[in-house]
């Protein structure tokens, strides 16, 4: 049974980087009009507004506990109103994107927070902060593919012809048993964690750590 500090290492970057990705989402759609999210109280830091017990704690445990080579989760999904947008196919894919770019930035953060823990020789935040650069790039690399309802499909209906959009986006409601076996069958192992060391590599020599 892992104590209280190891599950703080992981608990604390998964909580951010689910909380900032679906606060993202949300503060873009508000600067394209619409407010859904900010009049429902969800543009907030607060984890507690945004936990989804699957998502934000279940599957995390369950990848945890199971030994999986890489965790992921997510939060409650924002109140999103397209039609509330000024430009409502375009803007979409701007509100889609900003979740995963808001992922690769904290990964940023957290590698930045290194050369503090160095300072202060905390190992415990070194630790937490390779875990925060890990977490948010697979969060990032993942949301990005083309697979509804993650960040990516977003990105490509807006490119589609409307009718093409709308067939497209009826994966939506199978793309969570989709995701999930395409995880179990170890497929992810195979795409995602190969791009995620490749951009943790470049981050870490970029910075000299090595």
């Amino acid at each position: 049974m892992p104590d209280i500090q190891t599950l703080l290492i992981y608990i604390i970057p998964v909580l951010f980087a689910i909380t900032v990705h679906e606060v993202a989402h949300g503060w873009v759609a508000s600067k394209l009009g619409d407010h859904s999210a900010k009049m429902m109280g969800r543009l907030t830091l607060n984890p507690i507004k945004h936990i989804d017990p699957i998502g934000t704690i279940l599957m995390p445990a369950v990848l945890y506990l199971t030994g999986s080579p890489f965790l992921f989760g997510w939060a409650k999904p924002v109140p999103i109103n397209p039609n509330a947008l000024r430009n409502p196919k375009h803007d979409m894919s701007w509100v889609a994107l900003a979740g995963p770019m808001s992922n690769f930035m904290m990964a940023g953060l957290w590698l930045a927070s290194i050369f503090i823990a160095f300072e202060i020789k905390s190992q415990f935040l070194i630790d937490m902060a390779q875990i925060g650069i890990s977490i948010n790039l697979v969060l990032g690399v993942l949301n990005l593919l083309p697979l509804p309802p993650l960040d990516g499909s977003r990105v490509v209906s807006s490119l589609l012809p409307n009718k093409l959009a709308y067939e497209y986006n009826k994966l939506e409601a199978y793309g969570l048993f989709i995701l999930l076996g395409l995880l179990f069958l170890g497929i992810f192992e195979k795409v995602i964690l190969p791009i995620v060391k490749i951009l943790q590599t470049f981050m870490l020599h970029t910075v000299g750590l090595i």
